[in-house]
This record gives C-alpha cells, sequence and structure tokens, in this order.
C-alpha cells in the first residue's frame, strides 16, 4: 500500500524534530518535507503536495489559520492542528476547526518535545485518521483524539444504574441524542444552525478535549436559533436547548419523574473516548427508550454504535449520515452493520429528521 505522506510546519525545530521521528517510525507513514513557516511550505508543496499536514497555529509570516482557510479553499487536504491548550490558544485553535481541521494534538507551552514523545501514539493516530478523511466534505465556517488505552464498553459507566433508571413509556417531551466525532464540529454546525428555536431537547457527544467544548458551545450559541451550552451536572433537558458533553468528561441522560436531566461524571476513557457516544446512548436507550431519536455523525472508529443499537432495540426512532456526506464514514457504517439504524440520510436532511420525528 502507498504510505501517507506527510508534511510538517512548525517553527520550533525541537517540535519538528520530534513528529518526523515519530511518525517516521511507523512503516505506513513518510515526512516528505518539514517547514518552519507556510510560506516555505508553499513553495515545496507547489511541486510535491502532501496527503497529511501537521500544522502548527502561531508561527512568523503566515499564522496556521490562515493557512488552513487558504489550503481548504484552494486544495482540501487533510490537517491535523499541533497547538497549546492556553486559553487564547483554545479560541484559536477552534477556529482552526471552524475552518476545516480535521484533527488535534494539544502541547503544553513547557517540556514540549517529552510532551510530543509521550503523545506518539496519539499523533500517528491523528495522521492515519486524517489520511481516510474526506475532507472535501467539510464544511468550513465564517475533531479528537485521546492516548489509546483499553477498549472499555459503556458497562463501565451503566453498569450500576439504580433499578429506577427506565424508561418510561411515553412523556411529553422528546429527546434528541447526537455522537459524532472527526468532521463533525462543521457537520453539527450545519445541523443545528437549520433548526428552529422551539425543538426538542438535544444532547450531544462531539469528540473534544477538555476546554473546547466550552468554546465550541458559545460558538454554536451564537449563530444558532436554539440555545447551545456545555452541559453541567443536572442540566434539564428542555427543547429549544442543546447540551454538549463537556471535553474530559462523561455526559448520561437520567430521568426525573417525568423531566429528563443530565448526568456529567468523570469515568474511564470508554472505546477510547471521553466523553464516549456509547455512554449517551446507551443511558438514552435505557432512560427514554421510544421518546429518543439517536443519530449517528462522521467520525472514526466504532464509538456510538452498540449505543445506538440499544436504543432501536428499546423504540427509540435512529439515523445514520450517509458516506456521501461524511468526512469519515466509520461511526455512522459500524451502526448500519450492528442493524441499529432505521434510516440514513444526507447531512443536509438530518435537520428534517429532527423536525419530523418532533
Amino acid at each position: 500500500m502507498a504510505k501517507i505522506r506527510v508534511m510538517i510546519i512548525d517553527d520550533s525545530a525541537v517540535v519538528r524534530q520530534v513528529i518526523r521521528e515519530n511518525l517516521e517510525r511507523e512503516a505506513d507513514i513518510e515526512v516528505i518535507a518539514a517547514a518552519s513557516d507556510p510560506i516555505f511550505a508553499l513553495e515545496r508543496m507547489k511541486s510535491d503536495w502532501p496527503d497529511v499536514i501537521t500544522l502548527d497555529v502561531e508561527m512568523p509570516r503566515m499564522d496556521g489559520i490562515t493557512f488552513l482557510r487558504k489550503i481548504m479553499s484552494e486544495h482540501p487536504t487533510p490537517v491535523v492542528i499541533c497547538s497549546s491548550l492556553a486559553e487564547k490558544g483554545a479560541e484559536t485553535t477552534m477556529e482552526a476547526l471552524a475552518a476545516g481541521a480535521v484533527a488535534i494534538i494539544t502541547k503544553p507551552k513547557m517540556g514540549v518535545k517529552q510532551f510530543l514523545q509521550d503523545a506518539s501514539n496519539d499523533l500517528v493516530t491523528a495522521v492515519r485518521s486524517a489520511a481516510r478523511a474526506n475532507v472535501r466534505n467539510i464544511h468550513p465556517s465564517s475533531g479528537v483524539l485521546t492516548s489509546p488505552s483499553p477498549k472499555l464498553t459503556a458497562d463501565a459507566m451503566l453498569a450500576a444504574r439504580a433499578a429506577s433508571a427506565t424508561a418510561m413509556s411515553k412523556t411529553t417531551e422528546s429527546i434528541i441524542a447526537i455522537g459524532t466525532s472527526t468532521g463533525g464540529t462543521q457537520a453539527l454546525e450545519v445541523v443545528l444552525t437549520m433548526l428552529p428555536a422551539v425543538c426538542p431537547g438535544i444532547v450531544v457527544v462531539q469528540h473534544m478535549p477538555e476546554k473546547f467544548t466550552a468554546l465550541f458551545a458559545d460558538r454554536l450559541n451564537s449563530i444558532c436559533q436554539i440555545e447551545v451550552r456545555e452541559a453541567q451536572n443536572n442540566d434539564r433537558v428542555i427543547p429549544g436547548r442543546a447540551l454538549i458533553a463537556p471535553g474530559g468528561r462523561h455526559m448520561m441522560l437520567r430521568r426525573s419523574g417525568a423531566q429528563y436531566i443530565v448526568e456529567v461524571t468523570d469515568g474511564p476513557l470508554v472505546n477510547r473516548h471521553k466523553p464516549s457516544v456509547d455512554v449517551l446512548f446507551r443511558s438514552v436507550a435505557q432512560v427514554a427508550g421510544k421518546n429518543a431519536l439517536g443519530i449517528i455523525m462522521t467520525g472514526m472508529g466504532d464509538d456510538g454504535a452498540r449505543g445506538l443499537h440499544e436504543m432501536h432495540e428499546a423504540g427509540a426512532k435512529t439515523v445514520a449520515q450517509d458516506e456521501a456526506t461524511c468526512v469519515v464514514f466509520g461511526m455512522p457504517k459500524e451502526a448500519i452493520k450492528l442493524g441499529g439504524v432505521d434510516k440514513i440520510v444526507p447531512l443536509e436532511l438530518v435537520a428534517r429528521e429532527i423536525l419530523a420525528y418532533a
């Protein structure tokens, strides 16, 4: 098989060296060039275009966001952002996600060399995922990975649930549960901006690291008719509100009488993610049953497939985004294979499914 051809763009010689060393240990990856800023990179790319780009944000002559927007508008290419998690940096990286970045590797301001060596598996996984991404389906507007670990199932969070955590046969309020990963920041924007102010309550897991989800929710809130915010423990799920699971925390649906609330809690990585789509979906299956609509969208891997199947078995309606409009068709594909999907639709029709269900 052809190797994944990578270009590294970072103004730090140390970072370029460590990323190169980490990637070139892999038989399926080849680093074709490393550049200290986007101007040098663009010159090299005229004669040799990479399959994947790893990109810093703060660089001389041209910043990474400007470069990313230029690349995505002229020659869409999978880009993995390597950026600091400082507050300002987090906002900048959110701009990168909105501009079309596929994945994020977060790095500290201090001890970067050691961090990148420790995060080698994350980096390699991000590059391989990016290489499979259909970036022409990314919708840039005006991604994430976690460390490899034993692949726990949602039983790690749900096995000890109280016997009272069961679904009512019918409630006056419906629940929309959405799970997504790679390409999901843009896909969620497409869906949520199409919804009117009055629609069923929505709970969302988007694979993102800690500190990014609050900024992501704030940005969506500023452009949507519905209220969008990062979920807090015991938040009520109500019509016209979408709750985004916080990065680094699991989110589960609970029932308080006939009302729905969310429980936001720590726990192990599930399907190597926290938050996990499976944790959310399986809790929705148990608590809401047929009073819910489950939607699985673009993303790498199989997180959410089992949970959506359980929602289907509990009587919920289930929808998967189609392959043609996914950036990565992994999660929807696995859900379809398990037989838990009632309907497969393109991204632009997902909002219509929500409104039809309502």
